[in-house]
């Protein structure tokens, strides 16, 4: 750090009236960094959860399901924000639609 204060002073320093253009580069640089980051991370994670949000709503009786817990069932009642789901014959379970992750039908089966 020494060795660049003694060239700075040997040279002068910077002229008074200009700009560098290191501050202009560091601002540009910074803005790219920024929407990078909204095309890689922010937006596929807000269409992410879009889709999601589409999904729960246009759930109807029928549909088969996995909550986030990995409870596999069938939907058997629509509510407002509450889903009736069976698990099983004659075990019916209330879940919160927003627990809702999956529509079971879209995984692989492991049937042996």
């Amino acid at each position: 750090m020494n060795y660049l204060t003694f060239l700075l002073q040997a040279q002068g320093g910077a002229p008074q009236g200009q700009t560098g253009l290191g501050q202009y580069s560091f601002i540009i640089m910074m803005v790219l960094i920024f929407v990078v980051m909204y095309f890689f991370m922010i937006r596929p994670q807000q269409k992410k959860q879009k889709e999601i949000a589409k999904f729960r709503d246009s759930l109807k009786k029928g549909d088969r399901i996995v909550t986030i817990g990995g409870i596999y069932g069938t939907v058997a009642d629509v509510k407002d924000q509450i889903l009736i789901v069976e698990i099983d014959n004659n075990v019916k379970i209330r879940v919160d639609k927003s627990s809702v992750v999956k529509d079971s039908t879209e995984l692989p089966s492991n049937s042996k």
